[in-house]
């Protein structure tokens, strides 16, 4: 099945692998943005986030060390896109972008809904 599908990638992060998995058993070969080398531009964070449905903090890695080094725990929605783009280590994965729309996957079956 060849779907224009797209996971924004950590290959270092298991539920990230998992993702990249579970599109692969369900047959889909997406496009592999690696984010940490290839980060999102401000403009296509806020529309991932957008299109996913959440709110952009849920889509800062609040256990990453650098979102307490920034104080970003009282940021408001232009910091934290701020020091997303600027950190990409910041961003929560993995992203995944298929026809059917777009999901953070936390947990993975948010997936499911989009395959």
């Amino acid at each position: 099945m060849a779907e224009d599908a797209t996971i924004y990638h950590n290959p270092r992060c298991s539920t990230s692998r998992k993702t990249l998995e579970l599109l692969r058993d369900n047959g889909i070969e997406p496009k592999v943005i690696q984010y940490l080398k290839t980060p999102p531009s401000r403009d296509e964070l806020v529309k991932l986030i957008a299109d996913a449905g959440i709110d952009v903090r849920t889509a800062v890695r609040k256990r990453e060390p650098l979102y307490a080094e920034l104080n970003l725990a009282d940021a408001d929605d232009d910091a934290l896109l701020d020091a997303m783009v600027e950190h990409p280590i910041l961003i929560e994965r993995p992203f995944v972008v298929t026809p059917r729309g777009t999901r953070l996957a936390r947990p993975i079956d948010n997936v499911r809904e989009i395959l």
